[in-house]
C-alpha cells in the first residue's frame, strides 16, 4: 500500500521537478510514458520491453528512496498497461482512462488519448451525484425573530 502511494507520488511529480535528482527522475517518468505511448502506436512486442526496462529503472529509485525492497508500481501498472492496450474490452478502457488521469503533460495525455480512442474523464464526469438542496445547514436552529431574552 505505501509502495503505490509513493509511485503515485512519483508519477505525479514527474513533471513538477526542480532540483537535479528530480529531474532525472522526471526524466525516467517521460521515458516511461513516451515508451507506453510508442507500444499504443505499434502494438510491437519489441515495443514493450522499453516500457518495461524504463519501468524497472523507475522501481530502483523507488527502492532506493522508500527503503522497500520489492517496489514494483511502475513495473505492475506497465504490464496492466500493456495489456490493456492489447485487448480493448470495457475492464481495459478503465484502466486506459485512469493512466490518461494521472498524466500531467497535457500533449502526451492528448496523443495517449487519440491513439487508444480513450476519452479522458472530465472532473465534472467523476462526480455524478446531484447535490442535494436541504437547508440541513439551519435545521434545528432557532430563528433571530423568534429568539428568547
Amino acid at each position: 500500500m505505501r509502495a503505490q502511494a509513493m509511485g503515485r507520488r512519483m508519477l505525479v511529480r514527474g513533471s513538477e521537478s526542480h532540483d537535479g535528482t528530480d529531474q532525472s527522475h522526471a526524466w525516467l517518468i517521460r521515458t516511461w510514458h513516451l515508451a507506453i505511448l510508442r507500444f499504443a502506436v505499434t502494438l510491437d512486442h519489441a515495443d514493450k520491453l522499453p516500457v518495461f526496462a524504463a519501468a524497472t529503472e523507475i522501481d530502483r529509485i523507488g527502492e532506493n528512496y522508500g527503503k522497500e525492497r520489492c517496489f514494483r508500481f511502475f513495473r505492475k501498472m506497465s504490464a496492466d498497461l500493456c495489456a490493456s492496450i492489447a485487448r480493448r474490452d470495457p475492464t481495459a478502457d478503465d484502466i486506459l482512462r485512469q493512466y490518461l488521469a494521472r498524466i500531467d503533460d497535457s500533449r502526451l495525455r492528448h496523443a495517449f488519448a487519440a491513439i487508444t480512442g480513450i476519452e479522458p474523464q472530465r472532473s465534472a464526469e467523476i462526480v455524478k451525484q446531484p447535490r442535494k438542496r436541504e437547508n440541513s445547514l439551519w435545521r434545528g436552529l432557532v430563528s433571530r425573530g423568534r429568539a428568547h431574552p
